[in-house]
This record gives structure tokens, C-alpha cells and sequence, in this order.
């Protein structure tokens, strides 16, 4: 499918998967507002959803203009996650959150891959295109389902030397996050 401005088009952005691959490959931060809108390319935005886990406590994470960096945020009256929620929601994203679950013994679990997985299948009849943006292999089957199931096309934009090669490959479209202009900033 050509890209062309009437294509109604849903973006589900895996924010922890793009945080830790842009601090750890680039020591960078993303700028959200940018990224969404070399995605979208011209096209009709339906919906976008960025999936967060809150975490406060554990290690803050701020924004500023869609931009994420780890700083402290207390003389404004908001904490870092906070601060870091209000600008994902100013760079047009709807925000799913939920709780990081520690568990005895200290080991951590924040994931939501089901999340995005349901709302995706959930929101495909209003859409043409759904754009999933994380670099997990667990979105195959989605992937599959969406495009072969519900006739939907479907983009995977990630950080190439991170994302899973077969998700690269099922997906119709790939953009290596790293390539598009001014989605990253240095720290």
C-alpha cells in the first residue's frame, strides 16, 4: 500500500523498549513529537498510544518538549515520571500506564505487549495503516494477525541494531528509528 494523505493511520509506541534502546545504543533521548511526525508522513492520525510503566522511586524519567531525559523535576512541583507523562500527552500521545510490579526477591516485571497487542486488533477496523513502534519479537503473531487476518497494513519502526530481524521482515514497512532526522538527541 502507497502512503497517501487519507490513509487513517494508529500509532502504539512501546516506550520503555525506545528509552532503554535509545539510552543504551546512543545515549540519547527520543523526540517523541518528531518521530510521530515523520510516521505519520502527511497522513490522517486516528490514534497514538504510548505504554509506560510507572515507576516512580525506581529511577525518574523527564521530558521536556517530547524529548526524555533522567533529571529531577522537584522545583516544579511534579516529579521526573511525571513530568516525563505530561510531555508524551503534549507530543499528542494518549497514555496507558500501570504499575511496575516488584516481586520478593527484588525481581522486576513491566511489560505490555498484551496491551498493545489488544488495542491494536481493537482499533484496526477504524484504520488503514497501524504502526507498532518497538523492536520485540513477542509482536510477530500481531504483526501476522493484523496484515493477514484484518487485511491492515502494518509498519514496525525500532532501532535497527536492536529490533528482532523477523519482525523487520513480516512487517510491510521497517524504519530504523536512527534514521529519521532529529528523532534523537544527545544527552
Amino acid at each position: 500500500m502507497i502512503a497517501h494523505k487519507e490513509q487513517r493511520v494508529g500509532i502504539f509506541i512501546d516506550i520503555q523498549n525506545l528509552y532503554h534502546s535509545a539510552k543504551n545504543l546512543y545515549n540519547a533521548r527520543v523526540n517523541y513529537k518528531e518521530l510521530i511526525r515523520h510516521l505519520l508522513a502527511g497522513r490522517k492520525l486516528i490514534r497514538a498510544i504510548a505504554y509506560v510503566v510507572k515507576s516512580e522511586g525506581v529511577g525518574d524519567v523527564a521530558v521536556t518538549g517530547g524529548v526524555a531525559r533522567r533529571e529531577e523535576r522537584r522545583e516544579q512541583g511534579l516529579s521526573s515520571e511525571g513530568s516525563f507523562f505530561e510531555a508524551l500527552k503534549q507530543a499528542g500521545l494518549e497514555l496507558r500506564t500501570k504499575d511496575l510490579q516488584i516481586y520478593p526477591g527484588g525481581m522486576k516485571k513491566a511489560d505490555w505487549d498484551v496491551g498493545m497487542a489488544v488495542d491494536s486488533i481493537r482499533t484496526a477496523p477504524g484504520l488503514d495503516t497501524i504502526i507498532l513502534v518497538t523492536g520485540d519479537g513477542d509482536f510477530i503473531p500481531l504483526v501476522d494477525y493484523l496484515r493477514w487476518g484484518l487485511g491492515r497494513e502494518v509498519e514496525v519502526a525500532a532501532f535497527s541494531r536492536t529490533a528482532s530481524s523477523k519482525l523487520k521482515e513480516v512487517a510491510d514497512r521497517f524504519t530504523g528509528i536512527e534514521d529519521i532526522p532529529r528523532s534523537l538527541i544527545k544527552k
